[in-house]
C-alpha cells in the first residue's frame, strides 16, 4: 500500500495573514521599509502586573502539569468574570481552560460535530472559522452580510440559512475581519431564530473589551436562559490584555459539551502552560487600568484611519465600532489596468501596494470578500497616517 497522506489535512488551507505577516516581517528584516496593517494583535506590550504574576509563578515552582481542563483558580476566576462583567453564570464544571483562542474553537467543533454537520457562517468571517469546520468533518454554510447592513446578518437571513442537517452557527462580535458590533436587539432578534429552531450558537468574544462610542458588547448567552442553553461561549485573554504569544483561551459551555471538550483536550495537549494560566488569572482579577488605556488609544486610531481612507475617491469602509480593523471595499479598482495588468481582486491589490508601495495589508479573499481588504489599526497613528498616505497615492491614480 502506497503511503498516503491525509486528505483532509492536504484541504486545510494555511493562514494567508500568518503568510502575509512572515513576508512584511522578513521584508523589514532586509532594511526594506514597510508599513504593515496585517497584525492581529495589539502592539501593546503585556501588563507590567500580568508578566510580575507570571515571574512569581516561576520562582514559586508553578511549573508542572495542571489539571487538564485547567487550574481551578482560574477557572474560579473565569466563572467570577463572566458573573460580574457578563452577567452569565457557569460554574467551574462548565469551563474549559484551553492553548490559546483557536483552541478553544477547534475543540468546540470537534465536541459538537458529526460527519455533514452544517454550521452557518456570516460572511465576511475570520478565515480559519470554515477550516476549524470541515477540520471537524462538519459543512460551513455561507450567509453573506451585507454592506447597506453594515456586515451584519439578519434574522431572516438566519432563519433562510437553517436546514435539518444545521448543527451550529457561529457568532462573532465585534467582528474580525469588519470591526462591526451588533447591538443587544440585533442579538435578541438573532437568538429567537436559535432557539426557535433549536440549534447551537459558538459565540467567539475574544474582541469584547474593545468597543468604541456607544457600542456595547453583549455576551450571548446572558440574553436568556433558552439562549445560554445552546450557546458555546469561546473567549480568550490574547486580544484585551495583548497576551497573543501567552495562548490562553478559554470555553463555557453546557456541562455535558464542557465535558466532551475537556475529554478530548486531554488526549490532545493536556493542559494549557502553567504560568500562563497564572498569568491570565491576574489579568482577570488585577487592575484594568491598562486595558482601558489600550482601548482608548484603538479609539483614537480608528477615527483617524476611518476619515484618512475615506478620503480616497476608489476605496469606501464602514466605520469600525469594536476589534481594530477596517474593513475596505475596493471593488472601485477591480477591473482598473496597472502596468499593463487587469486587477482582478484584493489579492492584486495586496500584493501592488506591498511590492511596489511597500504597505502590507489583508486581502479578504480568505474572508470571503474577495474585493475587499483589511487593515489592522494596531499599530502607531504615524504609521497610520503615512500607510493610508502610500495607499491613497496607489488608488488615486485611477480617479
Amino acid at each position: 500500500m502506497p503511503l498516503e497522506l491525509s486528505e483532509k489535512a492536504k484541504r486545510v488551507k494555511p493562514s494567508s495573514t500568518l503568510q502575509l505577516t512572515a513576508k512584511a516581517k522578513a521584508m523589514r528584516a532586509e532594511g526594506i521599509n514597510v508599513v504593515g496593517f496585517v497584525a492581529g494583535e495589539p502592539d501593546f506590550d503585556t501588563p507590567r502586573n500580568i508578566c510580575d504574576a507570571a515571574v512569581e509563578a516561576i520562582y514559586a515552582g508553578y511549573t508542572k502539569y495542571t489539571p487538564a481542563s485547567g487550574a481551578p483558580e482560574l477557572k474560579e476566576a473565569i466563572a467570577e468574570k463572566y458573573r460580574t462583567v457578563n452577567h452569565v453564570e457557569y460554574r467551574p464544571s462548565q469551563i474549559v481552560v484551553t492553548n490559546g483562542g483557536k483552541h478553544a474553537l477547534i475543540n468546540t467543533m470537534m465536541a459538537l460535530l458529526n460527519p455533514g454537520d452544517e454550521v452557518i457562517i456570516p460572511s465576511p468571517y475570520w478565515l480559519s472559522y470554515p477550516e476549524m469546520v470541515m477540520i471537524a468533518d462538519g459543512v460551513p454554510v455561507f450567509v453573506e452580510a451585507r454592506k447597506e447592513n453594515d456586515y451584519k446578518i439578519t434574522p431572516q437571513q438566519l432563519a433562510e440559512a437553517i436546514t435539518p442537517k444545521t448543527k451550529a452557527f457561529i457568532f462573532n462580535t465585534p467582528s474580525n475581519p469588519t470591526g462591526m458590533v451588533y447591538t443587544r436587539a440585533e442579538m435578541e432578534a438573532l437568538a429567537k431564530v436559535i432557539v426557535e429552531n433549536d440549534i447551537y450558537v459558538i459565540s467567539d468574544e475574544i474582541y469584547e473589551y474593545l468597543v468604541y462610542g456607544d457600542a456595547e458588547h453583549v455576551s450571548m448567552a446572558s440574553l436568556n436562559d433558552e439562549i445560554y442553553q445552546r450557546t458555546i461561549t469561546c473567549n480568550g485573554v490574547a486580544k484585551s490584555y495583548s497576551m497573543t504569544g501567552w495562548r490562553i483561551g478559554y470555553v463555557c459551555a453546557p456541562k455535558e459539551i464542557a465535558k466532551l471538550i475537556s475529554s478530548i483536550q486531554s488526549h490532545c495537549t493536556s493542559n494549557p502552560c502553567s504560568i500562563s494560566q497564572k498569568a491570565a488569572i491576574e489579568a482577570l482579577t488585577g487592575s484594568q487600568k491598562a486595558v482601558e488605556i489600550m482601548r482608548k488609544e484603538f479609539a483614537k486610531r480608528g477615527e483617524v484611519i476611518y476619515e484618512k481612507v475615506n478620503e480616497i475617491a476608489a476605496l469606501e469602509a464602514v466605520k469600525p465600532t469594536g476589534a481594530f480593523y477596517l474593513f475596505v471595499d475596493c471593488s472601485r479598482l477591480c477591473g482598473k489596468t496597472y502596468n499593463g495588468n487587469v486587477i482582478k481582486d484584493a489579492a492584486d491589490i495586496a500584493d501592488i501596494l506591498l511590492n511596489d508601495y511597500r504597505v502590507a495589508v489583508i486581502p479578504c479573499g480568505d474572508f470571503g470578500a474577495p474585493k475587499h481588504i483589511r487593515l489592522s489599526y494596531a499599530i502607531s497613528m504615524e504609521h497610520i497616517v503615512e500607510g493610508v498616505r502610500r495607499i491613497k497615492k496607489f488608488a488615486d491614480q485611477f480617479e
